[in-house]
């Protein structure tokens, strides 16, 4: 203790405020380092919740002692992770959250005196709560509102009222509903509803734009063309467009031709039933043959009463008898019928009426301003080709009454295209010899540069080892460079310059410097020769040079 105040005492003011500053940095850095490393630690417990479901769950947190934050404006509530499952199930078990509107729990507590009234409008909310539900599981719609109108009864067909619906939803940041989500939500909806139509149902988004169109509904007579019927006319027409460029475009271009087709359908569907009767052929149905005959006693005498009587007395008058014979054929024949029942699907196509323009190819005949254009349509061999693979592809039934146009007309591209621009010939120049070393570079350009810079590096590396490695030592006299060393009786510069200014000052040279200043003089021509010979060595080993007058200045400075 009694060291730390010494050092303390010892410390300048600046030295301490400093050292404070840092204390206080360390301790802010920590703070702040656990308070964000607590904040990170929460975890959505749920998102998008409604406002009364969120408020529901924020109170059950309260009660349960945990710590909660609020985001994305109450809507998602976030707990530490250590508590994330215990509290979904927590809140599971509690039946949170409900999703928005109440569903059918609504009926899980029994009301006894509640009225049939009552009870009518809480199964109307506990069906729009579930659609809701449902309408909200959807990947695009982010809330829904649902409203029915359920069908009225009654025993009067006048006075019964059909099913009705009305769907509000908002959709997710940057999503679209395409008219098969809308299809489908209708279809849901009627579904789900007793008494309910899709075309009752009105699709609606938060700006006010009907998603649902109404359907016109047709009429009896099928006098009215519904938007189904129109809709299946103009799907047919584009297949036979498209067969019908598939089939031409790989043949004449993708530019060179347009198709069109015009369907007759038939939007009606049944059964059809055709009997056909053959008279050539007969067949015996049934033969009936009826045969009668008896022979009866006739009695003669005088007419009357005695003579009829049973018994009667034989007053001498003669009976005869006679013989009655009946045969009857009946025979029923029939003619040869065959019974045909068809049924009859929807679309059918009853006529169509097809199309195809080809374009005309551009010549160009004549050379300058005399060029002109001329316009080439296609010839006829080609346009029958044209016409038997349309004819083919498109299932074309001339019986039938369909129609076929193929016909041959120049496009506005042909009639406005421009002459083809001939190249200007470029005049060439006569080839220049290069240098070899020009020429070199030309061929290996991408290399140069890479091996100069490998190379100067090399040549650093190189000066820096043989200076460290032929460093001479201070007092040393001998020279590294032999071609550099002066014979014996040489003349020296320095001792030369030392002996003209003798009479100006006294110099303290060297033994070695007094050595060669005592030397004699060697002739003016063997001069020259040496100092060019040490020219011609300076030149074509500088380094060396340089180190043999540091080393002269060296001797001299000792």
């Amino acid at each position: 203790m009694d060291q730390l105040r010494k050092l303390i005492s010892g410390l300048s003011l600046w030295q301490r405020i400093s050292i404070l500053a840092v204390a206080g940095l360390v301790v802010a850095g920590l703070l702040t380092f656990s308070h964000y490393r607590h904040e990170g630690d929460f975890h959505p417990l749920y998102t998008g919740m409604a406002p009364e479901d969120a408020s529901t769950v924020v109170q059950k947190l309260k009660e349960s002692a945990v710590e909660y934050r609020l985001g994305d404006n109450g809507s998602t509530v976030l707990v530490p992770s250590a508590k994330l499952a215990e509290s979904r199930l927590a809140l599971a078990a509690a039946g949170l959250p409900k999703s928005g509107r109440i569903g059918f729990e609504l009926f899980d507590k029994n009301n006894f005196g509640a009225t049939e009234f009552v009870e009518h409008i809480n199964y109307k909310r506990a069906l729009e709560g579930e659609l809701e539900r449902t309408v909200m599981s959807l990947a695009e719609v982010e809330q829904a509102r649902v409203h029915l109108t359920l069908p009225k009864e009654s025993v009067f067909l006048d006075q019964q009222e059909p099913a009705k619906a009305s769907v509000m939803v908002k959709l997710r940041a940057g999503a679209q509903m395409s008219p098969q989500n809308v299809n489908a939500v209708t279809n849901l909806m009627a579904s789900a509803v007793e008494g309910l139509t899709p075309e009752a149902v009105s699709l609606v988004d938060m700006d006010g734009n009907l998603l649902s169109k109404p359907r016109k509904a047709a009429a009896n007579d099928g006098s009215e063309i519904t938007a189904e019927a129109l809709e299946v006319r103009q799907q047919i027409e584009k297949a036979l467009v498209a067969k019908i460029g598939a089939t031409l475009e790989p043949l004449l271009g993708a530019n060179r031709f347009r198709a069109g087709a015009s369907v007759d359908c038939d939007l009606s569907s049944g059964e059809q039933q055709e009997e056909t009767l053959d008279p050539s052929k007969s067949v015996m149905l049934s033969s009936q043959k009826t045969e009668e005959g008896a022979d009866r006693p006739v009695s003669g005498g005088i007419p009357g009463t005695a003579s009829n009587l049973p018994n009667a007395p034989n007053n001498g008058q003669n009976k005869t008898t006679t013989g009655i014979a009946r045969r009857t054929e009946n025979i029923t024949y029939q003619t040869s019928r065959t019974v045909r029942t068809m049924h009859i699907p929807q679309g059918v196509v009853r006529r169509m009426s097809l199309a195809v323009l080809v374009d005309q190819a551009v010549q160009w005949e004549g050379d300058g301003a005399a060029k002109k254009k001329v316009l080439v349509p296609p010839a006829p061999e080609t346009l029958k080709t044209i016409r038997d693979l349309v004819a083919g592809v498109t299932g074309f039934d001339e019986q039938r009454g369909d129609q076929l146009i193929v016909e041959s007309l120049p496009f506005e591209s042909s009639l406005n295209a421009l002459p083809p621009q001939s190249p200007k010939p470029i005049a060439s120049k006569p080839a220049v010899k290069q240098p070899p070393i020009v020429e070199f570079y030309n061929k290996y350009r991408d290399l140069v540069l890479p091996a100069s810079l490998g190379l100067l590096l090399l040549m650093a590396l190189a000066s820096v080892i043989f200076r460290a490695v032929h460093k001479p030592k201070r007092g040393h006299g001998k020279v590294e460079n032999p071609e550099l060393e002066l014979p014996p009786g040489a003349y020296s510069p320095a001792p030369a310059g030392l002996a003209a200014a003798e009479g100006a000052a006294q110099v303290d040279l060297s033994p070695h410097a007094q050595q060669l200043a005592a030397a004699p003089q060697i002739p003016e021509a063997e001069r020259d020769q040496l100092a060019d010979r040490i020219r011609v060595v300076a030149k074509r080993d500088p380094a060396a040079t340089a180190n043999v007058v540091r080393m002269w200045l060296q001797e001299h400075r000792g």
